[in-house]
């Protein structure tokens, strides 16, 4: 991991989130305390209904906390409408999803140059971009293929290339080895932590310890709440909850 020289890439502080109110009100998130330096890799686990992929929507700026603060580069999220949200997202935050979310009419290149034409990037440059982050995650050669002629190693290595495209300062990714074969899986993983190695905070949700030992650290939680972090290494007695067996 980087050195920190610079502020924290997200801060969440206190945050909590109740979905719904009255009687059917559920809460996913309750008071969390999450710092994510550049340059740092953190692997999110717990069970399932756990707040996992909560926490990432509101790292994300793709949904807004009930209570505290949501700081991405060193901007509250709470002042924001949502022409700025919006900015914050294109700008500064990757996503890589479970489901890859690539449009199923664009190519690989045009995928991952999708963001970037969004925002203003003339259509050479961003294809330019577009094909060297596709070279970074190994799919140079499928830059003009469709995502219905990619396999599912290669669909989630090009949304991988369009989530670390341009200057992205966070990556999030929610279980972005799910449905993978374990040599794909460990390629993938592979390449979220040299994200990480060059400056990039990395924020990933995962179920599979020998990928979260690819993290500098890990945070545990559990009915909402952060139960635990620490090194890898040190994660074995927390990743069973009460009445589970190993």
């Amino acid at each position: 991991m980087r050195e920190d020289t610079q502020c924290p890439v997200v801060e969440l502080q206190g945050v909590g989130r109740i979905h719904g109110s009255g009687a059917r009100a559920v809460t996913a998130l309750d008071g969390i305390d999450l710092t994510v330096a550049p340059g740092e890799f953190v692997a999110v686990m717990g069970p399932s209904g756990s707040g996992k992929s909560t926490l990432l929507n509101l790292a994300g700026a793709l949904d807004r906390p009930t209570t505290g603060r949501v700081i991405i580069a060193g901007r509250d999220l709470a002042g924001l409408d949502r022409t700025a949200l919006a900015e914050v997202r294109r700008r500064a935050i990757g996503f890589v999803f479970q489901d890859f979310n690539l449009l199923p009419s664009l190519t690989a290149a045009e995928n991952v140059a999708f963001p970037l034409e969004l925002d203003g990037w003339p259509a050479r440059r961003a294809r330019a971009a577009a094909l060297t982050a596709l070279e970074q995650v190994g799919l140079s050669d499928l830059a003009d293929r469709l995502p219905d002629d990619m396999s599912g190693g290669q669909a989630q290595r090009a949304a991988i290339a369009r989530a670390i495209v341009g200057p992205r300062r966070l990556l999030l990714a929610d279980e972005p080895t799910g449905a993978l074969d374990s040599t794909t899986g460990t390629a993938v993983i592979g390449v979220l932590r040299q994200r990480a190695d060059d400056g990039a905070a990395v924020l990933m949700v995962t179920h599979e310890p020998r990928f979260a030992a690819w993290a500098d650290r890990t945070v545990f939680l559990r009915d909402g709440r952060m139960v635990g972090s620490s090194d890898p290494a040190d994660m074995d007695g927390l990743l069973t909850a009460p009445g589970e067996g190993r």
